[in-house]
């Protein structure tokens, strides 16, 4: 700096000299300050928030149609709400067309698309959060977050944590996830376990169109960051069974089946499959509860053991690999509050631990399919 003229030594020093007593005197006020109470250290994990009592009476025949019209719909109504990643801009609308539309209708500084980089979306999206905006970065599929993991974990989960309420993420994150459309290893993975594992994130998986418009509106509107799962092979499936309607919030799920004999918990795509395997099941005399967790963090406990005192018998699906999945952490939750309740041990029907292979073959052995689905249930049935 000195060679090229753009200041003195005097000036530098003089400047070193000013930089060490600022230094000095804000190291002697926090040290002032007094430590913070032990009762506040559960404090601000999340920012607290009470969703606007918005209902939604339309009926969406596919997700796809849903989630664009949520965007729609949001951007319209608050100019501070942007849309990108990668190929979400202008009439493509993203690999599965979900953001079409957006870019034609609210310009190219609302919706526009970003490099092949997820840990920069993630960060562009924690730092225009810091300025009015509200974010809905979208990744093209969960597989591809783990670029990402560091701004996700250590900076936007925990950022309101951290500043002890003083500033908040409300980042949206979609991202495809799940299998059975032979997307190989690549773009089949079901990672929803890890996020949960996170504190400070929310963690949403629709499986059906109307709620993957109430969700994303929710999404939106929540303060906090949150990770919003949608099953790429939910997005243009045709869904025929009625579903509970009116305000959703975070954290409810749903008792979309109602029955007597076996409480059958899962999320994502496994709700659909469920549902076509308790119409069979009826046909033979058992009554199965399906429950839909829409949301696994929070997750709505108060339903589930509601369930499981009415059947006493409790399988989980879910298509990611056994270990350490999310019906681990379901079953301990289950045990924990409602262990009297149960006529038998709780079991699981998930994905193996494997990756998810392209050849279709190979990929319904990996992943649960209805006759897997029906015969646990059954096994369980006559326990």
């Amino acid at each position: 700096m000195i060679d090229q003229g753009f200041a003195s030594k005097e000036a530098l020093e003089a400047l070193q000299v000013q930089l060490k007593e600022d230094m000095e005197a804000a190291a002697k006020e926090g040290e002032s300050v007094p430590f913070p109470s032990k009762e506040s250290s559960l404090s601000h994990v999340y920012k607290e928030h009470t969703f606007s009592k918005r209902t939604e009476e339309k009926n969406f025949p596919v997700m796809m149609d849903g989630l664009n019209e949520a965007l729609m719909e949001e951007m319209e109504k608050d100019p501070f709400v942007v849309v990108f990643g990668q190929d979400v801009a202008r009439e493509k609308g993203g690999v599965f067309g979900i953001t079409r539309h957006l870019t034609k209708k609210f310009g190219p500084h609302r919706c526009f698309n970003t490099p092949l980089a997820e840990a920069n979306i993630v960060g562009v999206a924690i730092g225009l959060s810091f300025d009015k905006y509200k974010p809905v970065a979208e990744i093209q599929f969960s597989d591809y977050a783990w670029p990402a993991m560091n701004q996700i974990v250590n900076e936007l989960s925990s950022l309101h944590y951290r500043s002890h309420g003083e500033w908040n993420c409300p980042v949206v994150l979609r991202m495809t996830t799940g299998g059975y459309i032979q997307g190989g290893p690549y773009h089949s993975q079901s990672i929803e376990a890890v996020f949960c594992h996170v504190p400070g994130l929310k963690v949403v998986i629709p499986s059906h169109p109307n709620d993957a418009k109430r969700l994303l509106q929710m999404a939106i509107e929540d303060p906090n960051p949150v990770i919003f799962l949608e099953h790429k092979a939910l997005y243009r499936q045709p869904i025929a069974y009625p579903y509970p309607k009116g305000f959703l919030p975070i954290g409810r799920a749903a008792i979309i089946r109602e029955g007597k004999d076996v409480s059958v918990i899962g999320y994502g795509w496994m709700i659909p499959m469920i549902v076509e395997v308790g119409e069979l099941l009826r046909q033979e005399g058992i009554g199965i509860e399906i429950i839909d967790l829409r949301s696994l963090s929070p997750l709505d406990m108060e339903t589930i053991i509601g369930s499981v005192k009415k059947t006493g018998k409790v399988l989980i699906v879910h298509e990611a690999p056994k270990t350490c999945g999310f019906g681990a952490e379901l079953m301990a939750r289950i045990v924990e509050e409602g262990f009297c309740y149960l006529d038998a041990p709780i079991r699981r029907l998930t994905g193996k631990d494997c990756p998810v292979p392209y050849c279709k073959d190979l990929e319904d052995v990996v992943l649960p399919q209805k006759k897997d689905i029906f015969d646990s249930i059954k096994e369980l049935y006559s326990f």
